[in-house]
């Protein structure tokens, strides 16, 4: 589990496409000392098992990405140099400072606009058609593996304001109209839609 709370902005310093598989090489300027093969990281939001250290010295860690990641996620459109954000798995005793994010990628949303407002940015990003119904206004959700907070909602259409601090210290500030990121909706909405189908269902059996 993470927070959506981004701890470093790191790069991909190697991508290799195989057949049923890619693997990234990233950087972190985070402390790796207690960091081990098979640790999770949130990269973009996207939760991924440390599979080696290339290079520990120099800050290198490497990851497998499945084709289902591959197809789900903006991954498939990163290259080397490219910035992403990064936060290691939430820790017993750590600060809950976002909302709780699962690391499971939904799809990727569009970014429609970005309308500067004063140091901040008014961001509007259009979801696919199967999710809008966890897009809700107040509510939570994860844009590049950052935790935001949802102002205005709109069919298929959601907004968010970014703050100076947000902007600087990941990479949804480089974000122009047309880009996408990875996003994962609210996991409490899922559960809560799943209980009540559950619900319905054997309603219906028990009339029948």
């Amino acid at each position: 589990m993470f927070t959506g709370i981004v701890q470093d902005v790191g790069t991909i310093a190697a991508v290799e496409h195989q057949a049923q598989q890619s693997l990234f090489v990233f950087t972190t300027k985070l402390d790796m000392s207690t960091w081990q093969v098979g640790d999770s990281v949130a990269v973009d939001g996207c939760c991924l098992t440390i599979t080696g250290f290339p290079d520990a010295k120099a800050s290198l860690w490497s990851a497998t990405l499945s084709p289902e990641t591959m197809r789900l996620t903006r991954f498939s459109q990163l290259q080397e140099s490219d910035v992403v954000n990064l936060e290691p798995a939430l820790r017993v005793g750590d600060a809950l400072g976002g909302h709780m994010v699962s690391g499971h990628i939904d799809d990727v949303a569009e970014v429609v606009s970005v309308v500067d407002v004063g140091e901040h940015k008014q961001m509007i990003f259009e979801v696919p058609d199967r999710l809008k119904q966890y897009v809700v206004v107040k509510g939570s959700v994860a844009l590049n593996g950052v935790s935001l907070t949802i102002n205005t909602v709109e069919n298929h259409q959601f907004g968010v304001n970014l703050i100076p601090h947000t902007l600087k210290h990941t990479n949804l500030g480089m974000l122009q109209a047309g880009h996408v990121v990875n996003l994962e909706t609210d996991l409490l909405g899922r559960y809560v839609e799943r209980i009540l189908d559950c619900k319905s269902e054997c309603n219906t059996l028990e009339k029948a």
